[in-house]
């Protein structure tokens, strides 16, 4: 065994850190953003926790228009239906331990929130 394996065997254990990347949709953009700060506060106050984010994706629109008539009969009048999907990306650099801790919050309903973890290289 090499002096450095020794040295990590007699000292303290390396912790292992992790890649996460949160994810969070809604269709209320003050939901999306108060829950985002929440999670940043949160790493934040970590002192090993590396933060990127939040990155905001662009916002999608669905549309929708139909008459507004059912029979079809009358004058052409139209109904035009419109939602947003927002979304925000956060990345940490971070233990899992330190992942329980920060993902223990309050979510709104409606908020949608995917998390995906890599080890770290």
């Amino acid at each position: 065994m090499t002096d450095i394996n020794k040295d990590k065997l007699k000292g303290e254990e390396e912790v292992k850190k992790n890649n996460v990347r949160i994810t969070l949709t809604c269709r209320n953009v003050k939901n999306v953003e108060r829950v985002c700060t929440e999670i940043i506060g949160k790493a934040k106050s970590k002192e090993d926790v590396k933060v990127v984010g939040p990155i905001r994706l662009p916002t999608k629109r669905l549309d929708i228009t139909c008459r507004k008539s059912p029979c079809g009969e009358g004058s052409k009048t139209w109904e035009k239906w419109e939602m947003k999907i927002y979304k925000r990306v956060i990345n940490l650099v971070c233990t899992s331990a330190d992942i329980k801790e920060i993902t223990s919050i309050k979510i709104d309903p409606g908020v949608d929130v995917e998390l995906i973890m890599t080890d770290s290289e």
